[in-house]
């Protein structure tokens, strides 16, 4: 869609006139509006040309010839935007990377669940403790985590701070992946704190021993590629305040299209994906390219109607269709999901979440998730690809690079009893890093075969 300068401001906000759900209930609109003015004039966080070039790049997983690792905070919290919380979550996701690159043969496309995943869904509007109901956390760009009035009051004053956390976020990953912390002959740096303590740590050093092999082998040969000092990453984050994804909506100088510049790629979630709902029509109006959270409550009819608001033109890379399912759901649900949607002949990419369909609440109160469920559904994933012919184009997961004891399970197992020692997600529970490279080399072994 190509706009000019003076249409785009109604465009961006045709949501407007919708009903949108998971919003915010302010109690100084005047405020909000102040705020979300100021971020209009603010610098874009990410360009037009970039988010283009992620949708070349999914158009790729979605024709089966390159795989999707997207991963991070279920919430980003304003006071984790530091170095080293933010170099921990990118060296996981280079490990896994390196894992799914050399062990499966395939190329990935990195993208981060960062640099403004700082609002959540809820289930429930209020939160009740000890007989005593205040507003539910939704995200630091909203409210605070404490149980007080004051800190569950919604507060426009937030959005600007998620912008600013978003761009100091984004500046440090840039420094990272372009500044040489990403260089690929940095294989072994990636996991030097980690190899002593765990036995994933020490499978992934046996792997980095051969990915060095191979680097001296082509070096000595006289090829030394550019993409071995660098690397492509993206900046992913769920649309779900329409606020502030509007005030960061701007029309491309180049293209005339609109582009939310607040990530490369957003998604609508599974609580916000109504077709008649405001999320869809603002998706729907920009450039980016665009994920859709579908559970089990989706009929292939369903997915049908969103590739036809969200990609008219059947473009590959413009949409992603994000399954949550549940291990339990997935081998009966998601076969009539595909099959229908590659029979009409869109090219969506699909990719597992396999973190929501599969959360609990343990004894202690802790919402968590079991490991062992986590990769039966990637499994199940992969079993129903396998089965139809089509490709399974990757993997959406939370995690973080710190070792927190958020869900049970894994190669360093973790217990039910153990979940208070470390428990420190901001929402829901988080793959530690042992575990995300444990995921990393089962799927490894599920691609290959």
């Amino acid at each position: 869609m190509t706009v000019n300068a003076d249409s785009s401001f109604s465009i961006a906000s045709s949501w407007r006139d919708l009903p949108a759900a998971q919003q915010p209930e302010y109690p100084d609109l005047e405020a909000l509006r102040a705020v979300t003015a100021d971020i209009e004039g603010y610098p874009p966080l990410v360009f037009a040309g970039e988010a283009d070039q992620l949708r070349a790049r999914l158009a790729s997983v979605a024709r089966g010839e390159a795989f999707l690792l997207q991963g991070g905070d279920c919430a980003e919290a304003f006071d984790q935007v530091s170095a080293d919380q933010i170099r921990a979550k990118l060296k996981t996701l280079l490990q896994m990377s390196a894992v799914l690159t050399y062990a499966a043969a395939v190329p990935v496309v990195k993208v981060g669940r960062i640099a403004g995943q700082y609002s959540k869904p809820r289930s429930k509007s209020t939160e009740t403790r000890d007989g005593v109901s205040l507003p539910s956390y939704r995200g630091d760009s909203v409210n605070g985590p404490e149980f007080t009035p004051e800190a569950r009051i919604p507060d426009p004053e937030r959005l600007r701070r998620m912008y600013h956390a978003s761009a100091a976020t984004l500046n440090l990953v840039r420094g990272f992946t372009t500044g040489g912390y990403a260089d690929l002959r940095q294989v072994h740096a990636w996991n030097q704190d980690f190899v002593r303590t765990s036995a994933s740590g020490q499978r992934y050093e046996a792997l980095a021993r051969e990915i060095d092999n191979a680097l001296n082998f082509m070096k000595a040969c006289g090829a030394d590629p550019a993409e071995f000092h660098s690397v492509e990453f993206y900046a992913s984050h769920e649309a779900l305040l329409l606020d502030y994804e509007a005030a960061l909506t701007r029309v491309d100088s180049r293209s005339g299209r609109l582009y939310d510049v607040s990530g490369h790629m957003v998604w609508i979630g599974e609580r916000t994906r109504q077709l008649d709902g405001a999320h869809i029509a603002f998706a729907a109006s920009i450039s980016n390219p665009i994920g859709v959270k579908i559970g089990p409550t989706t009929t292939p009819e369903e997915a049908l109607a969103l590739i036809d608001r969200l990609d008219p033109e059947r473009e590959a890379g413009r949409l992603t269709f994000i399954t949550r399912m549940g291990a339990d759901k997935i081998r009966d649900l998601l076969p009539p999901l595909v099959e229908r949607v590659t029979a009409s002949g869109a090219e969506v990419a699909w990719v597992c979440d396999p973190m929501h369909g599969n959360t609990f609440e343990a004894a202690s109160g802790h919402k968590t998730r079991r490991f062992d469920d986590v990769l039966d559904e990637v499994k199940g994933f992969f079993e129903v690809h396998k089965g139809l012919g089509t490709h399974p184009g990757g993997i959406h997961v939370e995690l973080t690079g710190d070792d927190v004891t958020e869900c049970v399970g894994g190669g360093n197992e973790i217990l039910v009893d153990d979940l208070h020692q470390r428990y420190e997600t901001a929402c829901d529970p988080r793959l530690n890093r042992s575990q995300s490279l444990d995921l990393a080399f089962l799927v490894a072994e599920m691609y290959r075969g």
